[in-house]
């Protein structure tokens, strides 16, 4: 079950982040921003993984530039899990969300950590890799 998370509830769980920890909760969830956690059933329970997710009208090269808000480009710039496979699942039911919901994003991205970990699990999830920069890559997923 996704549910988009406020502010409140993300600053319980950001120290959760594996890689970007240091972005605060009131920016994550401010305009043109959204976290997006997905519980293992309705009753909100139990946390299975969470997105982050900046809307840009340009492929972000570094963390800064997801701060010129757009409306085009769905940015996942944080995921992490708490199950085995939940990070696969958020990634793809937060998409399918913000393809019903924003008629107006046509791109799916990451800005993803330049580790061969972020690189094997977005390949692995049929995602191709645009851009590698001085701190960051690009992946993109077509939904």
């Amino acid at each position: 079950m996704l549910l988009k998370l406020n502010e409140y509830v993300v600053n319980d769980i950001i120290e959760d982040d594996p890689v970007r920890p240091h972005i605060k909760a009131t920016w994550r969830t401010e305009q043109g921003r959204e976290v997006f956690g997905l519980y293992k059933d309705e009753s909100f329970e139990t946390l299975r993984s969470v997105i982050c997710v900046a809307y840009t009208d340009e492929i972000p090269a570094n963390e800064t530039d997801m701060n010129i808000i757009g409306q085009k480009t769905a940015v996942f710039y944080t995921v992490w899990s708490y199950d085995k496979g939940a990070g696969r699942d958020i990634v793809f039911a937060s998409a399918n969300h913000i393809k019903h919901n924003r008629k107006d994003v046509v791109r799916y991205v990451t800005l993803s950590p330049l580790t061969t970990m972020a690189e094997l699990f977005h390949t692995r999830n049929g995602a191709k890799l645009l851009a590698k920069h001085d701190t960051c890559q690009n992946f993109e997923y077509k939904i």
